[in-house]
């Protein structure tokens, strides 16, 4: 008997599976925003990989992640959201700007590969099933 096709995987089970994203995960739970990245959405995350979040100062993540820091925590990882799924398609050859959860736009600008802010999309398209990953190189930070 023959298997069905392969159901996907939510946004975080999505990320934790692709084993660049292990920061970002972990940023995630200790932000509690698993329960609202498993939701039915549809969301766009911008995700940063491990090697992005290293390009940061010494020390940042470590501090994010506190407990006491979880508020700043929220605020940078929903400033990666984008509510509904907005395929690289809708992008291409354009300029745009996007309200993300958090509250503030990102600019995205699709003309010469896809640019969100400063951050380049290196890998774009990763399929979930309550919307899309867009992996970026640069950790987004809100004003």
């Amino acid at each position: 008997m023959a298997a069905g096709p392969a159901r996907a995987a939510d946004i975080v089970d999505t990320a934790a599976a692709a084993g660049s994203f292990n920061t970002l995960v972990a940023a995630v739970k200790a932000a509690d925003l698993v329960t609202t990245l498993k939701s039915p959405g549809p969301f766009t995350v911008f995700a940063p990989t491990d090697a992005a979040f290293k390009k940061l100062p010494k020390g940042t993540v470590e501090n994010l992640l506190k407990p006491e820091n979880k508020a700043q925590l929220v605020k940078v990882l929903t400033y990666h959201v984008v509510p509904g799924k907005v395929p690289s398609s809708a992008v291409i050859g354009k300029r745009l700007s996007a309200t993300t959860v958090e509250g503030q736009k990102v600019h995205i600008d699709g003309r010469h590969g896809v640019r969100v802010n400063k951050a380049h999309v290196v890998k774009a398209d990763v399929e979930a099933d309550n919307g899309v990953i867009h992996v970026i190189d640069k950790v987004l930070i809100p004003r």
